[in-house]
């Protein structure tokens, strides 16, 4: 069994003439992964060592060990970087990696089956779920205790509440 790698953050335009780049962190705390050792592909054929990392707006921006250039750092435009899950902190009570979730079956509170977990998102307003049916377009639900109050990973699945089965969601009387 390959080793479980989380992916931890994602490589930007290229910051200046000397090979700096602009780095988005999806930790808690961004200057963690300077803590987690060299940083792979998701092949784990490219590795990236931090050499230095500073605080941008919204993003950090770095310096990789070996990418001395503006024009090595544009060619990493868009590369994902990853690590070993193990060397993670583990989550608290109620909290997750997204990489726990992909995958887990999607059921009502009744046992009928509702999809599979494919993605979380944030796009700045709070995370969404985003789950596929076996036939049709996928639905996007907010991810709170209210719409997923059941996360059982051990057991492969979460529990969700469709629109309308939440208590207080009734559409306005005209």
């Amino acid at each position: 069994m390959t080793a479980q790698i989380i992916c931890v953050a994602k490589i930007g335009a290229a910051h200046g003439v000397h090979g700096a780049v602009r780095l988005w962190t999806f930790t808690d705390d961004p200057f963690a992964i300077k803590r987690y050792g060299p940083l792979s592909t998701r092949d784990g054929a490219r590795r990236f060592e931090i050499a230095s990392a500073r605080e941008a707006k919204g993003h950090l921006v770095a310096t990789l060990k070996g990418v001395t250039t503006r024009d090595e750092a544009e060619r990493l435009n868009g590369v994902e970087l990853y690590v070993a899950r193990e060397k993670l902190p583990a989550t608290d009570e109620g909290e997750y990696y997204h990489a726990d979730l992909i995958g887990l079956a999607a059921m009502t509170e009744a046992g009928e089956p509702v999809g599979r977990v494919v993605a979380i998102h944030n796009f700045g307003a709070g995370d969404i779920i985003e789950i596929a049916p076996s036939q049709g377009a996928t639905m996007l639900l907010p991810f709170t205790n209210a719409v997923v109050p059941i996360v059982d990973i051990a057991g492969g699945r979460v529990v969700v509440k469709l629109p309308g089965e939440i208590e207080g969601d009734e559409p306005d009387a005209p």
